[in-house]
């Protein structure tokens, strides 16, 4: 389905932002809400397909983003440097690290710099995990932007680098 400004399947339209804008007074720019607008929509809607994606898989987006942190970084991390490199909370990285463990995927054992603290562990059946997944994840990530050139996908890396970027003015005070 097109949609009134040739958007497959996309809402609102400029014309709607405008009209949204016109109600309330509002002297924004209507193309910069509609961006705005349909990168929220697309960003719901990958994180929906990427859930999906992980499931196959046993995982969820962020216990595979916790394993992958982990292999990246030579196996073992502390649950608070999981948490400040995923951008998540201790408490998140703590049920995520509960449920990779009962699924015997990490292991926790004492740190060696702090006796008292403890250390993520990428276990034998977490790397395996990772690698059984690795051809058709990857795959499956090129696919979702084949329809990009390599200039287009390079120009995309910048403009989300800026919008991430411009997104705190969604939590600014």
């Amino acid at each position: 389905m097109t949609t009134r400004d040739g958007v497959d399947g996309e809402t609102p339209t400029l014309e709607q932002a405008g009209r949204q804008l016109r109600h309330y007074g509002l002297e924004a720019d209507p193309q910069a809400v509609l961006v705005a607008v349909r990168l929220i929509s697309a960003g719901a809607r990958v994180g929906r397909a990427a859930e999906a994606h992980f499931a196959r898989f046993g995982l969820s987006t962020g216990r595979y983003r916790l394993l992958a942190d982990l292999e990246d970084h030579g196996g073992e991390k502390s649950p608070s440097q999981l948490a400040a490199d995923l951008d998540v909370s201790r408490a998140t990285v703590t049920g995520l690290l509960d449920g990779l463990e009962r699924d015997g995927l990490i292991a926790r054992r004492p740190s060696v710099e702090d006796g008292r603290g403890t250390v993520a562990v990428l276990t034998a059946r977490g790397a395996q995990r990772l690698r059984d997944m690795a051809p058709e994840h990857f795959g499956r990530l090129e696919a979702m932007v084949g329809g990009l050139t390599v200039q287009e996908r390079t120009v995309f890396l910048d403009l989300l680098a800026r919008v991430v970027r411009g997104s705190a003015a969604l939590t600014a005070d």
